[in-house]
């Protein structure tokens, strides 16, 4: 029996606007939100989602809203100013929290940009903001400080290495992650193909895990939302020998059994990944994670045991971490996802940093 520390709760999650729940455009933020709505449940706490229309998520109601999606922040460049496109649906998700707001006991922004942060001041429920990426745009790093400094405990992140971007690093809550491990099966005997996972998008570096396949001579397949075709092609142009295999983004219980099956994960990041959810997807199927030394997969990686890190952009490195994959235990990478990233142990965290943000609520 799970039993919460916290009593009942109504919570209303507000989503990434950049896309519908269950598109792929939001990147691992649709997967973290819905494992913190299931952890949430688990725990009794009444849950309720507020995302683009068309969004899908699992089995859990959302209040669907209308409006323009917002562009990715990913790109936009640090001195880029603060876009809101004619009825966006960020702003239609926001006023509709405003309204029932009453209804809640707290809300919980998962949305990069401004807006929400912008109107925390304004609302009279405490509104925890779950930032997903590091220091990308001085904008959005001003208007995150300041609600740093005036809202004490509201702004989680998912790593250390995360909130060391950031000039307010020390007012950062560090959450991890959790995952329904059961959806994960263990798959102790890999075939001989490697496996990427991500948007296709410049800043995931999908190019070097190719050269790396090209070099070992190793197949590798690659899983996830097309945002960039030409970025794509330009790839395909450059390594037209390469043993590469694109099959689409997949839900996650087609995507486990594929990942699962793959001698390892490679990960690429150019920039620094807050968290890296498929990380742990790959770990709770037995399989080893090859990631440069960047982000947050910095941090969940066990080098020798769990996987290996590499230098930043050293294809070379990623090669010589493929041709060591035999060191690695397959049992050990399943037990690192079940002691520190199941659902339960995200609910514990979870609740402990909404209890402090409701202790410091002044209403």
């Amino acid at each position: 029996m799970i039993t919460s520390s916290l009593p009942r709760l109504k919570i209303l999650l507000l989503s990434t606007s950049v896309g519908p729940l269950g598109s792929g455009l939001g990147g691992g933020v649709e997967l973290t939100l819905h494992n913190i709505a299931q952890a949430l449940t688990q725990r009794h706490h009444q849950v309720t989602i507020v995302a683009p229309a068309g969004s899908t998520c699992a089995n859990f109601p959302i209040i669907q809203l209308p409006g323009n999606l917002q562009t990715t922040a990913q790109s936009a460049g640090r001195d880029a100013a603060i876009v809101l496109p004619p009825e966006a649906v960020l702003a239609n998700m926001w006023d509709y929290a405003r309204q029932v707001q009453a209804d809640f006991d707290l809300l919980v922004n998962f949305a990069y940009d401004w807006l929400p942060f912008f109107l925390t001041p304004f609302f009279h429920r405490p509104i925890a903001h779950l930032v997903s990426m590091g220091s990308l745009m001085n904008a959005m790093d001003q208007i995150i400080g300041q609600v740093a400094e005036r809202f004490p405990a509201t702004i989680g992140v998912h790593t250390q290495a995360q909130a060391a971007t950031f000039p307010f690093a020390s007012k950062c809550r560090p959450l991890g992650n959790g995952f329904d491990l059961s959806l994960y099966q263990f798959y102790p005997q890999p075939q001989d193909y490697l496996g990427w996972v991500g948007r296709i998008a410049p800043e995931k570096g999908l190019e070097d895990a190719v050269a790396a396949a090209q070099l070992s001579g190793i197949p590798l397949k690659i899983w996830g939302v097309m945002q960039h075709p030409d970025y794509w092609e330009g790839i395909l142009q450059q390594y037209p020998q390469a043993p590469i295999d694109y099959a689409g983004f997949l839900p996650t219980i087609e995507l486990q059994e594929a990942l699962g099956q793959s001698r390892a994960l490679v990960m690429t990041p150019r920039w620094v990944e807050a968290f890296g959810n498929v990380a742990i997807e790959a770990l709770a199927c037995g399989v080893p994670v090859i990631a440069y030394e960047r982000g947050g997969p910095a941090e969940i990686v066990q080098p020798g045991k769990t996987g290996w890190l590499v230098e930043p952009d050293n294809v070379s490195g990623l090669v010589s971490a493929i041709a060591q994959l035999d060191a690695i235990d397959r049992r050990v990478c399943r037990q690192q996802a079940e002691a520190d990233y199941s659902l339960a142990a995200m609910a514990d965290r979870l609740e402990s940093w909404f209890s402090d943000i409701l202790a410091s609520d002044p209403e």
